[in-house]
């Protein structure tokens, strides 16, 4: 998909114009998504753009994809350019008997250290 949206249509609220516009990328991005795979692949990526125009597009994640049409259309953008060009790609593995990173809570301190550690020093 190579497409400019315009951000501002008369007689139509900008935020419904908005809406619409992110409706249509989902669209698109789920109906790529029910494609059949090519042999060896595990999903379909994205290699994304997006700018004020053609000329001004950058590479973007697919995932920050709304967060930065947000971004211009809050910034008073008249129009925005969106380029979304599927490919097939293969997960990466990780290695057998390594174990996952252990997560840490937002409330825990930044150290490593066990707790019976901390309170001693």
């Amino acid at each position: 998909m190579r497409k400019t949206f315009p951000l501002r249509a008369e007689g139509k609220h900008p935020d419904r114009v908005l809406e619409a516009v992110k409706h249509e990328i989902r669209k698109y991005i789920k109906r790529e998504r029910r494609r059949d795979l090519p042999e060896g692949a595990d999903f379909w990526d994205f290699d994304c753009q997006f700018g004020a125009d053609k000329e001004a597009a950058a590479a973007v994640a697919p995932s920050d994809l709304t967060a930065v049409l947000d971004a211009l259309a809050q910034a008073g953008g008249e129009q925005c350019y969106v380029e979304l060009l599927a490919k097939p790609a293969v997960w990466v593995r990780r290695p057998a008997g390594r174990p996952a990173a252990a997560a840490q809570s937002a409330d825990a301190p930044d150290t490593d250290a066990p707790a019976a550690d901390r309170a001693a020093a």
